[in-house]
């Protein structure tokens, strides 16, 4: 399944974020529900980590001459408009953090509601880019182990 040398952490993480995107993509409520919940249970920062590389990603391959405001608000839309319901301030939060653009005094979401929109993204631009996760969430993960095991100069 996962690398057997990842954390422990790293493979929930990783069972936990495509199991949410499963279900997101099969509009299946309860099974989102439960993944979401999973999720929570996982150390926020580091879950928000994997899923912001995996948007700069699919984000990245999706515009190659590169993102524009109106590129940004097309995939609010959709995502607003999904079956699956974020909230409208979380799914700007997710959007801007994983392209680090931060307010400090925007309204913070729960990380329930955070997470929520990050799924509802990721779905969206996996279905938009037409390819499935795991190599998205293989390559986010292994990336931040790659910036972990550098040393510093």
């Amino acid at each position: 399944m996962w690398p057997t040398h990842w954390p422990t952490i790293a493979r929930e993480i990783a069972h936990a974020t495509e199991t949410a995107l499963s279900a997101a993509r099969a509009d299946d409520e309860p099974a989102f529900a439960d993944a979401v919940s999973a999720l929570v249970e996982l150390p926020y920062e580091q879950v928000t980590v994997v899923h912001s590389g995996m948007m700069r990603e699919l984000l990245e391959e999706l515009h190659p001459d590169g993102l524009a405001g109106e590129d940004v608000q097309a995939v609010f839309e959709r995502c607003a408009r999904g079956s699956v319901q974020a909230t409208p301030d979380a799914l700007v939060a997710v959007l801007t953090g994983a392209l680090g653009v931060t307010d400090p005094d925007a309204p913070k979401a729960r990380p329930e509601q955070y997470l929520t929109a990050g799924i509802v993204v990721l779905a969206d631009l996996l279905a938009t880019r037409k390819v499935e996760p795991r190599q998205y969430i293989r390559r986010a993960v292994g990336e931040i182990e790659r910036e972990q095991t550098v040393e510093m100069p």
